[in-house]
Protein backbone atom coordinates (compact mmCIF):
# COMPACT_ATOMS: atom_id res chain seq x y z
CA UNK A 1 0.00 0.00 0.00
CA UNK A 2 1.01 3.12 -0.70
CA UNK A 3 0.34 6.14 1.45
CA UNK A 4 -0.73 9.39 0.79
CA UNK A 5 2.22 11.41 3.00
CA UNK A 6 5.30 13.53 1.82
CA UNK A 7 8.01 15.34 3.50
CA UNK A 8 9.28 19.25 3.47
CA UNK A 9 12.93 18.78 3.26
CA UNK A 10 13.43 22.10 4.53
CA UNK A 11 10.81 22.17 7.20
CA UNK A 12 11.80 23.00 11.04
CA UNK A 13 9.81 19.69 12.18
CA UNK A 14 11.77 16.50 12.02
CA UNK A 15 11.31 13.97 9.20
CA UNK A 16 10.53 11.41 11.16
CA UNK A 17 8.03 13.87 13.47
CA UNK A 18 6.78 14.73 9.59
CA UNK A 19 5.86 11.09 8.69
CA UNK A 20 4.63 9.72 11.73
CA UNK A 21 1.97 13.20 12.13
CA UNK A 22 1.24 12.10 8.50
CA UNK A 23 0.05 8.56 9.60
CA UNK A 24 -1.41 9.46 12.56
CA UNK A 25 -3.43 11.35 10.78
CA UNK A 26 -4.40 8.90 8.19
CA UNK A 27 -5.20 5.80 11.04
CA UNK A 28 -7.75 8.69 12.91
CA UNK A 29 -9.73 9.59 10.36
CA UNK A 30 -9.96 6.75 9.30
CA UNK A 31 -8.61 7.09 5.82
CA UNK A 32 -6.65 3.81 7.11
CA UNK A 33 -8.82 1.25 9.10
CA UNK A 34 -7.37 -0.94 11.59
CA UNK A 35 -5.59 -4.21 10.26
CA UNK A 36 -4.14 -2.05 6.89
CA UNK A 37 -0.79 -3.51 6.03
CA UNK A 38 1.69 -0.19 5.71
CA UNK A 39 4.60 -0.36 3.54
CA UNK A 40 7.75 -1.80 4.96
CA UNK A 41 10.41 0.72 6.46
CA UNK A 42 12.59 0.50 3.47
CA UNK A 43 9.61 0.89 0.70
CA UNK A 44 8.30 3.99 2.61
CA UNK A 45 11.55 5.07 3.07
CA UNK A 46 12.41 4.72 -1.11
CA UNK A 47 8.52 6.72 -1.56
CA UNK A 48 9.68 9.28 0.40
CA UNK A 49 13.45 9.80 -0.24
CA UNK A 50 14.48 9.70 3.10
CA UNK A 51 16.81 7.28 5.08
CA UNK A 52 15.47 3.97 6.44
CA UNK A 53 16.39 5.03 9.99
CA UNK A 54 14.42 8.11 9.87
CA UNK A 55 11.32 6.15 8.83
CA UNK A 56 12.19 3.16 11.43
CA UNK A 57 11.90 5.71 13.98
CA UNK A 58 8.51 7.55 13.06
CA UNK A 59 7.00 3.29 13.20
CA UNK A 60 8.87 2.97 16.25
CA UNK A 61 7.18 5.57 18.01
CA UNK A 62 4.05 5.22 16.20
CA UNK A 63 4.35 1.28 17.73
CA UNK A 64 4.77 3.07 20.97
CA UNK A 65 2.01 5.03 20.79
CA UNK A 66 -0.29 2.44 19.85
CA UNK A 67 -0.75 3.40 16.57
CA UNK A 68 0.40 -0.07 14.57
CA UNK A 69 1.58 -3.04 15.30
CA UNK A 70 4.82 -5.16 13.94
CA UNK A 71 4.76 -8.83 13.49
CA UNK A 72 8.15 -10.46 12.75
CA UNK A 73 8.03 -11.78 8.94
CA UNK A 74 4.42 -10.53 8.18
CA UNK A 75 4.97 -6.78 8.31
CA UNK A 76 3.37 -3.59 9.63
CA UNK A 77 -0.52 -3.03 10.42
CA UNK A 78 -2.60 -0.24 11.71
CA UNK A 79 -3.67 -1.20 15.22
CA UNK A 80 -6.96 -1.51 16.79
CA UNK A 81 -7.78 1.93 18.39
CA UNK A 82 -11.14 3.12 20.02
CA UNK A 83 -12.83 6.12 19.23
CA UNK A 84 -12.08 8.14 22.54
CA UNK A 85 -8.29 7.99 21.46
CA UNK A 86 -9.32 8.51 17.79
CA UNK A 87 -11.07 11.89 19.19
CA UNK A 88 -8.70 12.63 21.41
CA UNK A 89 -5.70 12.60 18.56
CA UNK A 90 -7.84 14.55 16.24
CA UNK A 91 -8.58 17.52 19.10
CA UNK A 92 -4.67 17.69 19.92
CA UNK A 93 -3.63 18.05 16.41
CA UNK A 94 -6.39 20.69 15.94
CA UNK A 95 -5.14 22.24 19.12
CA UNK A 96 -1.26 22.42 18.31
CA UNK A 97 -1.82 23.78 15.08
CA UNK A 98 -3.90 26.40 16.38
CA UNK A 99 -1.46 27.15 18.61
CA UNK A 100 0.96 27.56 16.22
CA UNK A 101 -1.36 29.81 14.68
CA UNK A 102 -1.51 31.82 17.45
CA UNK A 103 2.40 32.09 17.86
CA UNK A 104 2.54 33.09 14.33
CA UNK A 105 -0.02 35.87 15.11
CA UNK A 106 1.82 37.08 17.95
CA UNK A 107 5.16 37.24 15.94
CA UNK A 108 3.58 39.48 13.40
CA UNK A 109 2.08 41.89 16.39
CA UNK A 110 -1.78 40.60 16.57
CA UNK A 111 -3.62 41.65 19.47
CA UNK A 112 -5.81 38.78 20.84
CA UNK A 113 -8.85 40.19 19.55
CA UNK A 114 -7.51 40.33 16.50
CA UNK A 115 -6.16 36.34 16.74
CA UNK A 116 -9.47 35.51 18.24
CA UNK A 117 -11.40 37.53 14.65
CA UNK A 118 -9.15 35.35 12.44
CA UNK A 119 -9.48 32.18 13.89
Amino acid sequence: MKLPISVQEGSRTPIYHQIEEQIKALIVSGHVSAGTPLPSIRALSKDLACSVITTRRAYQNLEQQGYIKTSQGRGTFVAEIDERSKKEAKTEAVYDTLKKAVEVGRRHSYTDDELRKII
